[in-house]
């Protein structure tokens, strides 16, 4: 089949569509498989696999995501929200990607009611951290990829999941005491287990950066 071209905007704010993940703590993860209403005008390579519902006409691009750096942002969403942007938890952590206040402080975001209605907002704020936790992690992801701690391998996707779930001051004391020094959030979730769900992606498009912020242009 021919391959076929996604709009990377499209790729990175498309909430109005569903999306389906295969999603497993195994270090064999599964691909996103992510629907989308219209990929008629898209520029973003990936193959065309088929209608993922015959039955229903809002719905006929099936997109493997796979390894890619949305494959990566998406499978994080979906353990954080389940892709919702409009998600406030417990501790009032907000939108798709489980945001606090102080980290979009840190990329130029202060106003968390406006950020929760903005789907475009979160999806720069996403990259923005990444892109601030690649500079930080930086010198730990050349020292500690390809290594293992506690029976899990280091890859640089893995390291920039544990940053997003736990601060990257966190990760950097986790690798240096290698795995000796934990981190667990108030709904148990540990950096061991971000760093293997979220291993082996392909996050060589987020640059790092010291000082990102999210824009809108």
């Amino acid at each position: 089949m021919k391959p076929f071209k996604i709009n990377f905007r499209i790729a990175l704010y498309s909430v109005a569509c569903s999306l389906f993940f295969g999603f497993t703590s195994s270090p064999n993860l599964k691909p996103v498989a992510v629907v989308y209403p219209d990929a008629s005008d898209l520029n973003y390579n990936f193959p065309k696999t088929g209608k993922a519902n015959d039955t229903n006409e809002d719905f006929v691009n099936y997109i493997i995501l796979g390894r890619s750096y949305v494959g990566f942002k998406e499978a994080i969403a979906f353990k954080e929200s389940q892709g919702k942007y409009t998600v406030v938890n417990s501790l009032g952590y907000l939108g798709k990607y489980q945001f606090g206040t102080s980290t979009l402080k840190l990329i130029g975001i202060y106003n968390a009611s406006s950020f929760l209605k903005d789907p475009k907002l979160q999806e720069k704020a996403f990259l923005a951290n990444a892109k601030r936790n690649k500079w930080i992690l930086r010198r730990d992801i050349k020292r500690f990829v390809g290594h293992k701690i506690n029976g899990t391998s280091v890859t640089e996707s893995g390291i920039l999941a544990a940053a997003h779930l736990a601060g990257p001051g966190n990760v950097k004391r986790y690798l240096r005491s290698y795995g000796a020094v934990g981190f667990t959030d108030a709904f148990g979730t540990d950096i061991a287990s971000y760093m293997r769900n979220f291993s082996s992606y392909d996050t060589s498009f987020i640059i790092p950066h010291r000082r990102p912020k999210a824009k809108l242009l």
